[in-house]
């Protein structure tokens, strides 16, 4: 038996003086930093998903300035001992500028740390792919929103 799941999310990029703003994610595999986002409420426009989520994670406000693109993740494993899982997670990335709020962590949430990080240290940090997609995206631009490179 495979049971399917397909996630909608949102994720803004925010660099600002050669740093990112990232939000460390909490789950059953450990800790690893990714992009302030996350999964869209019933209904919810991922513009509106994009701007909830920076605020949830990092105590931000941020305007979304333009879309760069989206993501697809497909991966199939193993689910408990019955059946299979086949996700298949699209991922709506936008760039975003901070402008207001203050840097805070989240509470009870799906993250437990937010930070500015610099460019130079990412190499060394242990984090999501989709960091390293959103960065080509907010750096290529590419007209048709697909970052180049292996999927």
């Amino acid at each position: 038996m495979v049971e399917r799941h397909l996630r909608i999310s949102a994720y803004a990029v925010c660099v600002e003086g050669g740093r990112i703003l990232l939000a460390r994610w909490t789950g059953g595999d450990g800790k690893q930093w990714g992009l302030p986002g996350g999964g869209l409420q019933h209904g919810e426009d991922p513009y509106d998903a994009a701007v909830r989520e920076v605020e949830e994670e990092t105590g931000y406000t941020v305007e979304i300035e333009r879309l760069l693109g989206i993501d697809s993740l497909h991966q199939r494993h193993p689910r408990w001992l019955t059946h299979d899982a086949d996700f298949h997670g699209v991922r709506v990335v936008y760039a975003g500028r901070v402008t207001g709020g203050e840097l805070r962590h989240e509470v009870n949430g799906s993250t437990d740390l937010a930070a500015w990080i610099e460019l130079d240290r990412l190499a060394g940090l242990d984090r999501a792919p989709l960091v390293d997609t959103a960065l080509a995206l907010h750096t290529e631009r590419p007209p048709h929103g697909r970052a180049a490179g292996p999927r």
